[in-house]
């Protein structure tokens, strides 16, 4: 597990000031600075069968938005361009596994 920290990008050095970014590891690559991916947005389940107009409306547009662990959906654009999930403490930032989701979807919740 890793703590968040900000870096002050207007100096010429890495000495934290506060806790913004984080370090997110890719299954790939390995351990990088948050700023070489992309945020998708957190794991939903799509509605099956044949959806209500809200139940599509609820899927599309609403998210639970936890103050705590959720799974997120993660892409390594500036590196390998791999897709992957991710668990992270939204209050802490905190991640607590990085992993290449299972052929056919992000698993069960």
């Amino acid at each position: 597990m890793r703590r968040a920290q900000y870096v002050d990008r207007s100096r010429n050095d890495d000495r934290a000031v506060g806790e913004m970014t984080f370090v997110l590891e890719c299954p790939n690559c390995g351990p990088r600075d948050v700023y070489e991916f992309k945020y998708q947005g957190e794991v939903t389940t799509r509605p099956t069968g044949s959806p209500t107009q809200r139940e599509l409306s609820d899927y599309v547009y609403f998210r639970a938005n936890v103050a705590g662990v959720q799974r997120e959906w993660w892409c390594h654009r500036t590196g390998c361009g791999q897709w992957f999930l991710a668990e992270r403490d939204t209050r802490t930032n905190t991640v607590l596994e990085t992993r290449i989701p299972a052929p056919g979807g992000a698993g069960p919740e």
